[in-house]
């Protein structure tokens, strides 16, 4: 096996690792990565002396604390590399819709504000950098989680509802959200606004965060809404795009 195998294979072992969302005996690793157990054995080796996987217990192996900040330092990039790209294209939507747009990311169960375009109408939506919303109102946060793992959305819908009634009906809502690609929500967070919002995606199609345009509900035009989702969803993937992503 040549170098380049060698680093697939532990590739394929931390990925193992990290869908399966616990931990694995050596055995469940070797038959998801198709390898035999002693070739397994190894790798496991390896990676546990370099701080990548650890022991979490008898026969149990686990993600370890440097593939964190690894993860980390990647998170971070890919935000800074997120401003960078996403700033001019927001302007753009601000000045094609007129109104606010805005980019949140997921911390937890909340959504934070790391960007925004203000709109330069007299009367107008303004959200500051910091703006901390709930994931479960608006259209932002809804965005942010309906593309989140069905684990995380099972969890969320349990802590944002009272009543299994409840959270299956928010599990619905993102349902329909992911399948849409978009969320549009009209006086939900704040009576007063509207606001449409898209996903932006990793390379690997996960979520990185949600770009919205939002406004004062007085000035929406039915008629338009069509239009207006599009030109955010297209603003959305254009950023995707620009980081890597496939446009949806």
């Amino acid at each position: 096996m040549n170098g380049t195998q060698t680093l697939g294979r532990a590739i394929d072992i931390l990925f193992a690792l990290a869908e399966s969302g616990s931990t694995l005996t050596v055995s469940e690793i070797a038959e998801r990565v198709g390898i035999p157990d002693s070739t397994a054995y190894r790798f496991i080796q390896t990676l546990i002396k370099n701080g990548f996987v650890e022991r979490k217990g008898r026969g149990q192996i686990g993600l370890g604390l440097r593939i964190f900040d690894l993860a980390r330092s990647l998170s971070q990039q890919i935000e800074k590399d997120l401003l960078t790209i996403a700033r001019p294209i927001m302007e753009e939507l601000t000045n094609a819709t007129g109104e606010t747009t805005v980019l949140f990311v997921r911390s937890g169960s909340k959504a934070i504000c790391i960007e925004n375009v203000t709109s330069k109408r007299l009367i107008r939506l303004s959200i500051e950098n910091g703006r901390v919303l709930p994931l479960n109102l608006g259209a932002s946060g809804k965005t942010l989680l309906a593309y989140e793992s069905d684990k995380i959305i099972e969890e969320m819908c349990k802590l944002f509802s009272e009543s299994a009634e409840g959270a299956e009906l928010l599990y619905q809502e993102l349902e329909a959200i992911r399948g849409q690609g978009y969320s549009y929500t009209l006086g939900e967070y704040d009576s007063d606004a509207f606001a449409v919002a898209a996903p932006i995606l990793d390379p690997q199609q996960r979520i990185v965060a949600s770009l919205s345009a939002a406004g004062p509900i007085h000035r929406l035009n039915k008629e338009e809404i069509p239009s207006f989702i599009e030109q955010v969803k297209d603003a959305a993937s254009q950023i995707s795009c620009k980081l890597g992503g496939l446009s949806g």
